[in-house]
């Protein structure tokens, strides 16, 4: 198993790409510390991992706020002895033109995104430091690379974590921790469900509007984005530090 007797944290675990890849984890092997705002998420991810065979821990917390994310490592120590993996998924999804944010939606797209990356890993990586090794998988999006009409606050936010990413994997690299980053195209989770109830549109025709932006002509299910985090995560990646993976079905290339 590719993470056999490593120890992940994953945050956003309760839904999407953050679950699928907490029960793939619970496949390879890996034992996870479980992070969502909301516990009643958290307690499904729980039973689809002891299904899938792991061992896990949950917490219910906020990640923009520095002692949640300081109780976040702290479970992983007192419950595992340590930390090997970060995954840095949770995000917030507020999307709004420059002209159109206030501050109060600017502050909670880059608390969350932004500062939530930077305060989880801050905690974490003096643990990952202990064991000699490590990997931090942040999730982006393909947003980052591109201009959408307002979706400022969001692009914004997730470009940061692209830059974010590759400040971390120069600091880390004399640790041997390697940091990079997976940026999702199109994918069909609950934050998906929430924006084509906004839209007045029914899933069906989300989906069909959606999938023609990719090459693929289609949009992804949350654990074809696991399967990349899992790679990066694991020594298959050994190499690799510093990189944007897209996976995006080809949606950039557009």
């Amino acid at each position: 198993m590719r993470l056999a007797n490593k120890i992940a944290i994953i945050t956003g675990a309760g839904a999407g790409i953050g679950q699928a890849t907490a029960i793939r984890f619970a496949e390879e092997g890996a034992k996870t510390v479980l992070v969502d705002l909301l516990a009643p998420l958290l307690e499904v991810t729980a039973k689809q991992v002891a299904e899938a065979g792991g061992e896990c821990a949950t917490i219910a917390c906020d990640i923009s706020k520095d002692e949640d994310a300081q109780k976040i490592t702290q479970l992983a120590v007192e419950r595992f002895g340590g930390v090997d993996i970060l995954v840095n998924n949770a995000a917030n999804f507020t999307t709004r033109s420059v002209e159109d944010a206030t501050v109060e939606d600017w502050e909670k797209v880059l608390r969350v995104n932004v500062l939530g990356t930077a305060l989880v890993s801050k905690y974490a990586i003096p643990e990952i430091k202990k064991r000699g090794r490590g990997a931090i998988v942040n999730v982006s999006s393909k947003s980052a690379l591109m201009a959408q009409s307002n979706f400022a606050t969001y692009n914004s936010s997730k470009a940061a974590i692209l830059q974010m990413s590759k400040c971390m994997a120069l600091d880390l690299a004399p640790f041997n921790i390697r940091v990079n980053s997976v940026l999702p195209g199109v994918v069909l989770t609950s934050a998906s469900e929430r924006e084509w109830i906004k839209q007045g549109k029914t899933r069906q025709q989300w989906i069909d509007e959606n999938a023609g932006l990719h090459m693929l002509k289609r949009v992804a299910e949350a654990r074809e984005l696991a399967n990349p985090i899992l790679f990066l995560a694991s020594d298959e990646a050994s190499f690799i530090t510093a990189a944007d993976l897209l996976v995006d079905g080809g949606f950039s290339g557009m």
